[in-house]
Parts: C-alpha cells; sequence; structure tokens
C-alpha cells in the first residue's frame, strides 16, 4: 500500500476555519513549536499575507519576528506560505516586482515552502509566481487546483491546469485544494487519476475540510489513486469546518493497509495542545459534522463561515445567515461561477449581504465587486449575467475605478511611503493603515510563551487588576500562589 505524509494546518487553516484567524497569536505559536518539529510533518501550513495582516491589526504583534522566530523553532520541518495570486495583504492586485519582493522577503524571514492558489485557477499566473519564488531562493512550491462545483468546473478544467503547472520546472508539486470540502470519494475516483496522469512523477497532495462530512472519507480512497500527502490539523483546530483531525486519519489511513511515518507520541501532544489551548480560550472545537446538501449550492470555505459569522455579530444581523448564504449562491452564478475563496468568497459574501439587507438586490455594489467586473482580478470565467453587468456599467463609480492607475512602480511607491524602511517594515505599511502599523510597532516585541493551563488565571487577574474597589486578593493554583495589594504590582509568594 501507499506511503502516506502529513501537512499539519492548525496554525492557519484550523485557526481561521473555527477561530476567524484569531485564536493564534506569537507565543501560542512559539509555545507547540518544538513538539510539532518532532512528529515528523512534511510541512506546517503557517501562514498567508491575510493572517499576517490579522497579526498587526487584532494582535499588534509584527509578523515577520513570528516568522523568523518560528523558523528557528522549527528547523527539520519546512514552513508554508499560502498565496492566492498576485495579491499581499490587500485585495488590490500587486504588481509582478512588489510580488517578487514580497516572496524574498518571506524566504529571507525562514520560509520554505509555497503553496500557489489562485483564485481563479489561472496556472500560468502560478507559473510566474513560482518563477519569482525559486529566483528568491525559495525550497518547494506547491501548485494548487481549486477544487469547486459549478457546470464548467469538470475533469478537464483541471487536467488542463495541471499540465501547465506540472510542465514548469520551477513547481516541484501539486495539491487539489478542496477548501469546501466538496470533493466526494465518486468524483475523486476520476478527477485524482486524471491529473495524476497529466503531471507523471510529481507529487500530489490533497486538502480538504470536513465541513459536510465528506472530506476525510476521500482521504481514505485518496493514496489508492496516487496521493502522497494529505493536509490534516490537531485537536480542538481540527474537524467541524476545519481540516480532517490528524490522529484519526492516521490511525484509519493505517487500519486501511497505509504507511504513516510520524512519531505517534508527538502527534498526540499537538492535539493535546490545540484542545487546552481552546478550552482555555473559550474557543469553539471542531466536532464532526452532519452532510448538507443545501451546502453545495453556496460552497463557503471554512475559514469563510468563521469570518462571516463574525462580521454578522459585529453589524447585530447574525439571525440572516441563512439568507445570506442562499443568496450567496445566487450571486455566484450571476458573477459567472468564481471560485468560492479569497478574495472572492468575501467579496461573494459582502454582495449578499447588500442584497439581502438594502432595498433591492445590487442596489449598492462594493468597489471590489467592480474591480472584478472589470477584470481587475483576472477575467471571470464565464460572462457575468447581462443585467447584474448592466447594472455595475451604470454606475458613475465604474467609470473612476476603470480610470484608476494600478499600483505604482517598486520605486516610486519607496519614495512616497518612505525609502529608509526596511523591506519588512515597507511592505506593511504599502498595503495596511498607517495607524494599525504604528500601534503594532509601539505595542513592542510580542510574548514568547504561553501556557494554557495558567490562561484563566491570568485572565482573572487582568479583570481584578483593572477594579479599583479590591485592596486584597490571593490566588492559588496547584503549586502556584499570587497576591495583590491594592493597587501595586503582583508579587508573587
Amino acid at each position: 500500500m501507499a506511503n502516506v505524509q502529513l501537512i499539519e494546518t492548525s496554525l492557519r487553516d484550523g485557526n481561521q476555519c473555527l477561530w476567524s484567524a484569531l485564536g493564534i497569536d506569537t507565543a501560542k505559536t512559539l509555545t507547540i513549536a518544538p513538539v510539532m518539529d518532532r512528529v515528523g510533518f512534511k510541512a506546517i501550513d503557517f501562514t498567508t499575507s491575510t493572517h499576517m495582516g490579522v497579526a498587526v491589526r487584532y494582535k499588534k504583534e509584527d509578523p515577520w519576528e513570528r516568522i523568523r522566530l518560528m523558523a528557528k523553532a522549527v528547523p527539520k520541518t519546512p514552513l508554508q506560505f499560502l498565496s492566492t495570486g498576485f495579491r499581499f495583504i490587500s485585495w488590490e492586485t500587486a504588481s509582478p516586482e512588489f510580488m517578487a519582493l514580497a516572496f524574498k522577503t518571506l524566504i529571507n524571514k525562514g520560509l520554505r515552502r509555497f503553496a500557489l492558489a489562485d483564485p481563479m485557477n489561472d496556472a500560468d499566473s502560478n507559473v510566474a509566481c513560482a518563477r519569482m519564488i525559486k529566483a528568491a531562493g525559495g525550497e518547494y512550491v506547491i501548485g494548487a487546483l481549486v477544487f469547486t462545483l459549478s457546470p464548467i468546473h469538470d475533469d478537464a478544467h483541471y487536467v488542463a491546469r495541471a499540465r501547465t503547472l506540472a510542465e514548469s520546472p520551477d513547481v516541484d508539486a501539486l495539491y487539489i485544494k478542496d477548501m469546501g470540502g466538496l470533493l466526494t470519494p465518486l468524483r475523486a475516483r476520476t478527477l485524482i487519476p486524471a491529473v495524476k496522469a497529466a503531471i507523471g512523477d510529481k507529487p500530489l497532495e490533497l486538502h480538504s475540510h470536513c465541513t459536510i462530512g465528506i472530506g476525510e472519507l476521500t482521504y481514505m480512497d485518496a493514496p489508492e489513486w496516487g496521493v502522497s500527502a494529505v493536509q490534516c490539523a490537531s485537536g480542538a483546530a481540527a474537524d467541524g469546518i476545519s481540516n480532517p483531525p490528524s490522529e484519526r486519519v492516521v490511525s484509519n489511513l493505517r487500519a486501511l493497509g497505509h504507511h504513516v511515518d510520524i512519531d505517534d507520541q508527538a502527534l498526540a501532544e499537538v492535539g493535546r495542545y490545540f484542545t487546552r489551548l481552546a478550552e482555555a480560550e473559550g474557543l469553539p472545537a471542531g466536532c464532526p459534522q452532519a452532510f448538507d446538501a443545501s451546502y453545495l449550492h453556496h460552497q463557503l470555505p471554512g475559514g469563510t463561515i468563521g469570518t462571516m459569522r463574525r462580521h454578522l455579530a459585529e453589524t447585530r444581523v447574525s439571525h440572516l445567515e441563512g439568507a445570506v448564504i442562499e443568496e450567496l449562491g445566487r450571486v455566484r452564478q450571476e458573477l459567472g461561477w468564481p471560485i468560492v475563496m479569497t478574495p472572492f468568497a468575501q467579496m461573494l459574501i459582502t454582495q449578499a449581504v447588500l442584497n439581502v439587507t438594502g432595498k433591492q438586490r445590487y442596489a449598492t455594489i462594493p468597489d471590489e465587486i467592480i474591480r472584478y467586473a472589470l477584470g481587475r482580478f483576472g477575467r471571470p470565467n464565464i460572462p457575468i449575467a447581462p443585467e447584474v453587468m448592466d447594472r455595475i456599467e451604470s454606475l458613475p463609480r465604474t467609470r473612476e475605478l476603470r480610470q484608476q492607475p494600478g499600483m505604482p512602480p517598486l520605486r516610486e511607491l519607496r519614495q512616497r511611503i518612505g525609502p529608509e524602511l526596511s523591506d519588512e517594515e515597507f511592505l506593511l505599511r504599502a498595503t495596511m493603515p498607517a495607524g494599525q502599523v504604528d500601534a503594532m510597532k509601539a505595542a513592542g516585541p510580542a510574548q514568547q510563551t504561553y501556557d494554557p493551563d495558567m490562561a484563566p488565571v491570568m485572565s482573572l487577574v487582568r479583570q481584578l487588576t483593572a477594579r479599583r474597589d479590591i485592596t486584597y486578593l490571593s490566588i492559588e493554583k496547584g503549586g502556584f500562589k499570587l497576591e495583590l495589594r491594592g493597587q501595586a504590582a503582583p508579587v508573587e509568594a
């Protein structure tokens, strides 16, 4: 039977799916790093430019420093960066020279493996990015075939793109990226062998989700058809709308006769850590999902579901989730069947929310949808519905955006933002509001250690020290004791 490797996804995809990309910070990352390095993962799915933006905006932490420290902490295991086309942090399409600088800086900080998932399945774009990465010293490039269900995404669609990727000497492997958890064993039975026949000896990996209970079943059959690695999360960061759970996948693959060469004790410790972390921080744990046929209509990926729910809650319209999801399916068809992934997933959700909450559909159309219609994110797979395109063309904003210049040359952008800045700070300031970068820098270095068992105690301490009506407090937990007197700093007994 087959030898199967694992790619660990808890820090990136699990965190995004179940915890809206907010559950992990630098300390939580570095604490588990040495154990992850012992497991024997083929790679660790570590970050994206979106997660780097989250580190700055919500955690006030330097994402470049997090990458550097993590790369030092896991010398044996390659860290993966997921790139979704010619974009970095911002939704705006970046210039090739800007992306080349971003890739070079990521590599200099210690990232070794790059996954390229163009949201249009534009294989030529992926090949161009792969060329940049290898020129900058990147070790391993894996090109994605982003899976979706639509009238135009058949096996021939994927085989044609697989062949283009495999012909590039800069692409080391391919993977089927099923971020919606839509790939059934029946469909995989034709798709995977067809892709393998097109790519020859280049390795093929599989990335799926448990959103409607299909992904893990497909993992069990995939090695027989040529898949050599599967992507899994651990503990509470797995299952649900996240990736299949690593320990269960390993156990089942072995029971079916396959060989998975990993350190089982270390793998179990990684799982326990993410479960303890979720319990300590009050984060939801993934759990097995029932099959839901309505999901085949909207296909919202796991990470985007978490983000959507957070945004609906923030705007106090959580009760409209069902209507928004139903509308999303209609919007997708009208816009030419874009694949429901970043940045299109966010764009589709935004338009769906506006259509549901507005007086009429497409009464308001955000700039990102207009830019999509103008081809700024690539050419739609099929023409946009005429009535929707007519509405877009009638907007004054469309005329403004059509005349708007793209990203200026890199040299000009540096002069505008600050020629004295490091590459790291320049890339952040070129793609994020200055105030958010300033706040990150003012916050100072991030914490580097985390103890999930002590997290509830420290949260209680922070709450109590903020009160003015307490003059003395004593906290004991196991062998730990903490005394607080007045407004003085805590003194350990």
